[in-house]
């Protein structure tokens, strides 16, 4: 078993963290403060080839798979995660484009997300339906050539911004819950879209969140992605890949929480001691290094395993989870060892405090990922 990077990984790597450092600090408060979405940073950052990286070099993309994608992601995360996301997930919905569409498709949408031109999202979540895939609502209909939708969309990351969206729609009613759905790629301005930016989140304030209400909005029925009535195993499928992505936020975030508390603790003194030099200081960066340590074996494998074309999705499941948890704990133990002075906007660790929950809810929460890995583990 080899644990090495290869030496393109590895320039990715530096890369994708000497960019983020250079393009991001500069605006990381501003945006959180004010809710600033990036257009120029995610141009700049596509010129680098950090956009759509794990899209084919054929369509545009860097060609740097999975793992290359999920490195990329935890570099840019240790800096700052909601910019982050504007990056990483410029294309978010166009997974299933390239895994199910056909080659006009891939051809017409790839190419424009990974240069930077346009952004992308996945339209999946609804009002009453997060988790609950199965749940959602939103109809499509068949009216001569096109599809006629009607429905409502909720949280959806870049759902203000993006020029183009992968929605999950019921075609097939009469059909039983999980072949009832199809995805279909929605261009942004089409007649009968309304789109409000969701304001005054916790955390990840630089990224886009929006509601979007589809109101006999008409498009062609060449957009379906895939096979009529497949989408709910297209979705799950789609997925089980992002949540690998995912927990390389969480991977980022927290070892930006254990360099910084380390950075910190060397230099902060307590009772004519430095801060670092205490027996409890010292358990609790033991604690997140052991946690990073194990989560970025969970994540590496797991991603590894997809570009080698046999994933592992209860192994990506177990990413998710574990990212998230840790995720928390290390941001909660880096606004501890900072004390008081972790509590206010001079010093980072308080946004990456409230930027951290959110990996436990979006992608699937913490509860699904168990229910996920616990009926693998009775199948064995």
């Amino acid at each position: 078993m080899d644990f090495e990077l290869t030496e393109e990984l590895k320039m990715l790597k530096e890369m994708a963290y000497k960019f983020a450092v250079a393009e991001m600090t500069p605006f990381s408060q501003e945006c959180d403060e004010q809710e600033k979405y990036t257009p120029e940073i995610r141009k700049k950052a596509a010129e680098n080839g950090l956009v759509g990286a794990w899209i084919p070099e054929e369509y545009g993309g860097a060609g740097a798979g999975i793992l290359g994608s999920t490195i990329i992601t935890e570099e840019l995360c240790k800096v700052d995660m909601g910019i982050a996301l504007n990056i990483t997930a410029a294309g978010f919905g166009c997974e299933s484009i390239l895994q199910y569409g056909t080659e006009e498709q891939k051809k017409t949408y790839l190419p424009l997300i990974c240069s930077g031109e346009q952004v992308s999202a996945g339209a999946y979540t609804e009002p009453n339906a997060g988790t609950d895939v199965a749940g959602y609502k939103a109809r499509a209909v068949k009216d001569g050539k096109d599809y006629v939708i009607n429905g409502n969309k909720m949280f959806i990351t870049n759902g203000s911004v993006c020029d183009f969206m992968v929605a999950q729609c019921i075609t097939n009613p009469e059909e039983k819950k999980h072949n009832s759905f199809s995805l279909i790629i929605v261009p942004a301005n089409a007649k009968g879209i309304t789109r409000n930016k969701i304001h005054g989140k916790m955390g990840i304030r630089a990224s886009d969140t929006a509601e979007i209400a589809l109101e006999d909005v008409r498009v062609p029925q060449s957009n379906l992605v895939g096979k009529e009535g497949h989408g709910f195993r297209e979705l799950m499928h789609f997925f089980d890949t992002t949540r690998v992505m995912v927990s390389g936020q969480a991977l980022g975030l927290s070892e930006a929480c254990l360099e910084t508390s380390i950075k910190y603790v060397k230099e902060r003194t307590a009772f004519g001691a430095p801060l670092g030099s205490y027996q409890l200081t010292q358990m609790k960066l033991t604690e997140m290094a052991i946690r990073i340590e194990a989560l970025r074996g969970l994540i590496y494998k797991s991603a590894w395993l997809i570009d080698q074309s046999k994933p592992d999705y209860t192994l990506a499941a177990m990413a998710k989870f574990y990212g998230g948890q840790t995720a928390v704990f290390c941001a909660n133990y880096a606004v501890e060892l900072h004390g008081g002075y972790g509590y206010i906007e001079e010093y980072p660790v308080q946004k990456w405090y409230r930027d951290a929950k959110i990996l436990e809810l979006y992608e699937g929460t913490k509860e699904a990922e168990i229910m996920t890995i616990g009926r693998y583990l009775q199948t064995k």
